[in-house]
């Protein structure tokens, strides 16, 4: 392979701010365009040192370097759905080899190594096991489009061979196995990205350095939605798995024991064991991209809840179909999620995100209103700093580069995006019923809360025509939590920590901190 080329670590100089204050000095002043996704990269590696990342290839604490002239050999785990894009997207990228595909269900595997060998002339191998590839000296990357379930395993398995690592979203499918993937990174070095495609636009990044340097005032809200018509799933009856599936791999961590079809190929998306719903489905990108927005220095919120419900169908879903969820950050400012999944006549799709300011502009499909104004102008900012070339090729560069803060989409931003996401649907998940009106919410003195929840709900009530007399939400509580340890306190404290980490299968743990 090529020559060993380190992480550039130098210098840092960290934005600190009292927890809960608010500065409304020029933010242009404190924020400048060199702060950019690379240099943040090692401001919120908390802990993280910067020998960890100066490696040596061939030893098992490295992430490989790859020469520019070498080929990259690349493993996919996961080929049904947006595995097949994967495949795509590396076989899109120059001198890169799709060596492995894996996937625990015989039909798809083969399927797909005729598709890649007809496209290519050369049938990569197929496994079912992720670890037999992970075993092959030869294997550069692993690329992760597993369900939700496996994702954070694979990547720390993926690090611990010395493997970089392009996962898809959420990275993570609790709040505790996301970081011990942050830490399985830290200590071997290796790249990893997460698949939130956004991260690689460059008209994303500089609104969002215009914004971090004051251009509309302190922002106040950042609000991400999730709002794309889906249908019901019915009911499927528990069975035997199909012989050409291994049961025992597709769980793997996840601790399920009865099979039934709606779990294999996609719904599997509407169960807790393995799915996240459409909030860290979907969602995760606008998620990821509303936190992108806060300040630099914010990482995990103090404090979160959900209001939500499965409404219009009768299945055998678990998770939420419409939700609206709100996080408070140390420095008092918000995100705010909606999830809007249900169909009906003239469904406005919402696949977005929005900017509130303190002084009550905003800016909403690429226009700024100004405070009480419906006539706007369009957002002209400069492009900000990405790696060029899109998510494929941003990984790709990394890789080649041996250089972790060269991604878009950097394990840290993944890891911290993911935690919003689970803080919300585990509120919900400790919710109580209550009748389903107008009144329902329970924000305190948050009138904006108050105000966008009370458009879902009138969507809800005259669009989907749910009745106010015949229906309930689920409304969660307010969960507090401790950005640095990641930990709830105060109220609901037992309960909420107890869903910060699901229990593995025996032989799918995933590490514990400190162990990996």
């Amino acid at each position: 392979m090529g020559n060993v080329k380190r992480a550039s670590v130098g210098p840092q100089k960290k934005i600190t701010k009292a927890e809960g204050e608010r500065k409304n000095t020029p933010r242009l002043e404190r924020l400048s365009r060199v702060q950019t996704t690379r240099r943040k990269f090692f401001q919120t590696a908390a802990g993280a040192s910067a020998a960890s990342l100066f490696t040596i290839s061939g030893t098992r604490a490295s992430g490989k370097v790859i020469g520019a002239n070498n080929r990259l050999r690349i493993a996919v785990a996961g080929v049904n759905g947006r595995g097949g894009s994967h495949i795509s997207g590396w076989l899109s990228q120059p001198n890169v080899e799709i060596a492995y595909l894996i996937d625990p269900d015989e039909n798809v595997l083969r399927k797909k190594i005729e598709e890649v060998k007809k496209k290519t002339g050369k049938a990569p191998k197929g496994v079912s096991d992720v670890r037999k590839a992970l075993e092959d000296p030869e294997v550069d990357a692993l690329s992760i489009a597993a369900p939700n379930h496996w994702h954070s395993l694979m990547t720390i398995w993926g690090a611990q061979a010395g493997k970089h690592v392009y996962v898809e979203k959420p990275m993570s499918h609790d709040v505790a196995e996301g970081r011990i993937a942050v830490e399985a990174q830290e200590k071997y070095g290796v790249v990893i990205q997460h698949g939130t495609q956004n991260r690689s636009s460059d008209d994303i990044a500089g609104l969002h350095e215009a914004i971090k340097a004051g251009k509309w005032g302190p922002l106040k809200i950042s609000y991400g939605y999730c709002c794309k018509p889906r249908g019901g799933i019915g009911h499927k009856n528990v069975g035997e798995p199909p012989k050409n599936l291994n049961w025992d791999l597709w769980r793997g961590p996840a601790e399920i024991d009865q099979f039934h079809p709606n779990f294999v190929h996609y719904n599997w998306h509407w169960f807790w064991k393995t799915g996240n719903g459409d909030l860290n489905n979907q969602g995760t990108h606008q998620l990821d991209v509303a936190r992108w927005a806060l300040d630099d220095d914010q990482t995990n919120p103090v404090r979160a809840m959900a209001i939500g419900g499965r409404f219009q169908w009768d299945d055998q879903g678990e998770t939420p179909n419409t939700m609206f969820g709100l996080a408070e950050f140390p420095n008092g400012q918000q995100a705010f999620f909606n999830v809007r999944n249900v169909n009906y006549k003239g469904y406005e799709r919402q696949v977005e995100n929005q900017y509130y300011f303190e002084d009550g502009g905003k800016i909403v499909r690429g226009i700024y209103y100004p405070k009480g104004s419906d006539k706007g102008e369009k957002v002209n900012v400069p492009k900000g700093e990405v790696t060029p070339g899109g998510n494929w090729t941003s990984f790709i560069k990394a890789c080649r580069e041996g250089k972790p803060e060269m991604a878009n989409g950097n394990v840290h931003d993944a890891h911290y995006g993911c935690v919003l996401g689970h803080l919300m649907n585990n509120s919900y998940r400790l919710g109580e019923k209550v009748p389903f009106n107008a009144k329902a919410e329970r924000f305190g003195d948050n009138k904006d809360a108050a105000e966008h929840f009370l458009t879902l709900h009138e969507l809800m009530r005259d669009g989907v025509g749910v009745p106010e007399d015949g229906a309930e939400y689920t409304v969660g509580p307010w969960l507090t939590f401790d950005p640095k340890t990641e930990r709830h306190t105060g109220d609901h404290a037992e309960a909420a920590n107890a869903l910060l980490k699901d229990s593995n299968r025996d032989g799918f743990e995933v590490p514990e901190k400190g162990k990996v």
